[in-house]
């Protein structure tokens, strides 16, 4: 579905934050993108719907090479890619469906938007949407009255009234408690499932990435250093990813959590 071949991003300042970065993406599949601060994971986000543009190789999405699209065909191209944000990017005036709606701005144009004139049918899933995803009650509520997952959540429900086929994440859950964390990751990865969606999530906590993704990629200094099961993650493998550390392997044990086929997770930690 998504390919990246010989990515690379050169900032002109001479450094380099990707290297020759090949990657395959199938359909329906949930990626997780991990490493230290620096490592290049928000890069190679924003290198796949050219919000950074690569300074070489291809990507291409369901044979559409990106890379070589300017323009309205990359404004059309994007329609196909829904971007969560870390820092939410909502409009805090406005309300959780106003901010949803905007989802449909790539369909119906800058004025139509501003005006406020969106079809029935967008309307009608963007009340869907935000019933999905718990937000049903608020929908008049002001977007800088909400929590933090709240506000999370808004930005997904935007994402998915673009009908994406390919969700690209950016820390979702680096602002958030551990226990709102779980629960944005696994919306996250059910909405996925319901929609066959792939999707790239870049994320510092290894214990969720193992816990939701369906893959891992490690990327050290701009170049991937491992891809694989999240429970083929050893000790050996997160120190070539982020360096020495002690690394404290235990078996995740979440309460609120109903038992499935999670693998053991890997936590940063000290010994005692």
């Amino acid at each position: 579905m998504l390919t990246l071949s010989g990515v690379g991003k050169r900032y002109p300042t001479g450094d380099r934050a990707l290297s020759d970065i090949e990657l395959s993406l199938p359909k329906g599949q949930v990626l997780a993108l991990i490493g230290p601060s620096g490592a290049g994971k928000s890069t190679l986000i924003r290198c796949v719907n050219r919000l950074v543009e690569p300074s070489e190789g291809r990507i291409a999405l369901e044979g559409c090479e990106l890379t070589r699209l300017s323009g309205a065909k990359l404004r059309q191209a994007r329609r196909a890619m829904g971007m969560i944000f870390q820092e939410y990017a909502l409009v805090d005036r406005l309300s959780v469906m106003e901010n949803v709606l905007s989802g449909q701005l790539g369909y119906v144009g800058f004025w139509r938007s501003f005006l406020r004139r969106y079809p029935a049918p967008a309307v009608a899933e963007a009340f869907r949407l935000l019933e999905r995803v718990g937000l049903s009650h608020a929908i008049d509520k002001r977007a800088d009255a909400l929590s933090g997952g709240q506000r999370q959540r808004v930005g997904i429900a935007r994402a998915l009234l673009q009908n994406p086929r390919l969700l690209l994440v950016d820390e979702p859950t680096a602002s958030l408690d551990p226990k709102t964390s779980r629960q944005i990751m696994r919306l996250i990865r059910e909405l996925c499932a319901e929609r066959e969606l792939a999707a790239i999530i870049n994320i510092h906590d290894v214990a969720l990435a193992q816990q939701f993704a369906d893959r891992i990629v490690g990327l050290r200094a701009g170049r991937i250093v491992f891809d694989g099961k999240p429970q083929a993650l050893t000790a050996e493998i997160l120190t070539t990813i982020y360096g020495e550390e002690e690394w404290d392997t235990r078996v995740a044990d979440e309460a609120d959590e109903t038992p499935t086929t999670t693998p053991a997770s890997l936590t940063l930690g000290v010994a005692t």
